[in-house]
């Protein structure tokens, strides 16, 4: 009995051990859990933590792939516009020097036209042909002594039929031309009608030339007068061909018959400049006698303006519709007769020429000088 009683006790202190394991076993169940929940909750935590985290990293990807787009763009842009501005450089650089090219092209040809007037200026006052001049008793008060002259010879060719008449004094030729038609008796119940008319010439106005020292040519003055013109060119040929002289071979001579100066040609080019430097030389015109003549360089020259205008003669009239009534002689006379006469408004008479029909003539018009009466 007693070990029965026993036998219960311990199944029943086993059953008590086992429900308190049980127990246990619930508590510690709990334990781990709550420890679970609260490590899930961690986690859950911590899961959103990281999706924050990473939602903000994609928001700053996305920012900072938009503003590296944005710094790409920006930096291709600049980098456009630098090549442009190369771009631009290497155009402006073309361009100067282009400038920079013609610019020294330009400084080229203005060195060479100095030159060219250096080699002008170098024929000196000095270096001009003699020319001998002599006073003649004329005074002048000096204001153009600096002019350079020119006298014109115009050659004016005449219409058949027509006559030039020039007149002392201006005033009867603009009186001619005021009464315009005149009626000239020629005697015998004869008379023709002649018409006055203004005559006007094409002259220059304004004429400018460039010119260069001749390099094969010079130019020879003060020569004797009693020398024959083959005999003078013959010895200046022989004696400028000589080297001895400083001259060299004769390619041609010729006298202008203006100044009886005379043109040496050379075949060489070195010769001129060292006979024009020495100026004066001694040729034998004849045996024994020598003549001191001078050289000077010959000047090339070239029209680069050539400017005219219309100028009226202001003593010539012209006059037209002259039929061929009597002869040519005759009837020159009878002009010449009618316009002198002051009754027909006319007066002394200079100059009087008549191309009759069927000839053709040429007047010379030369420069109308002053007389000494009309310069007081």
């Amino acid at each position: 009995m007693c070990d029965e009683d026993f036998s219960l006790m311990s199944h029943t202190q086993e059953s008590q051990n086992t429900l308190d394991g049980i127990l246990n076993a619930i508590s510690k169940c709990k334990v781990q859990h709550n420890q679970l929940l609260k490590e899930q909750q961690d986690l859950s935590r911590a899961r959103d933590d990281q999706e924050d985290l990473a939602k903000q990293f994609r928001q700053r990807i996305f920012k900072l792939g938009i503003s590296l787009e944005e710094d790409d763009n920006n930096q291709a842009r600049d980098v456009d516009s630098e090549r442009k501005k190369i771009a631009a450089l290497h155009d402006e650089e073309s361009r100067l020097k282009r400038e920079i090219q013609r610019a020294e092209e330009e400084l080229q040809l203005e060195e060479e036209s100095s030159h060219h007037l250096k080699q002008q200026t170098d024929v000196s006052t000095a270096a001009v042909p003699e020319k001998k001049v002599v006073f003649t008793g004329v005074t002048g008060d000096g204001a153009n002594t600096l002019n350079f002259d020119v006298k014109p010879h115009i050659v004016f060719p005449m219409e058949e039929g027509t006559a030039l008449i020039t007149f002392e004094d201006e005033e009867v030729a603009q009186k001619i031309l005021s009464l315009r038609e005149h009626k000239v008796d020629l005697g015998k119940d004869c008379a023709i009608t002649l018409e006055a008319k203004l005559v006007q010439l094409l002259v220059p106005c304004q004429v400018e030339m460039d010119t260069e020292v001749c390099s094969r040519r010079i130019l020879v003055s003060n020569l004797p007068k009693k020398v024959g013109k083959d005999r003078l060119l013959d010895k200046l040929e022989i004696h400028f061909a000589k080297s001895k002289n400083g001259g060299g071979e004769v390619e041609d001579s010729d006298m202008l018959h203006d100044s009886g100066n005379v043109i040496i040609t050379f075949t060489e080019n070195n010769i001129a400049k060292g006979l024009t430097d020495k100026q004066y030389h001694d040729v034998e015109f004849e045996k024994g006698r020598k003549h001191s003549v001078k050289v000077t360089p010959f000047l090339n020259g070239e029209i680069t303006s050539f400017q005219t205008r219309l100028s009226a003669c202001g003593r010539t009239v012209l006059l037209t519709g002259i039929p061929a009534v009597t002869e040519q002689e005759n009837l020159q006379d009878l002009l010449e007769i009618h316009f002198q006469k002051t009754s027909n408004g006319g007066g002394e008479v200079d100059a009087f020429l008549y191309n009759p029909l069927g000839q053709h003539t040429l007047a010379l018009f030369e420069e109308d000088c002053p007389t000494e009466d009309q310069s007081q």
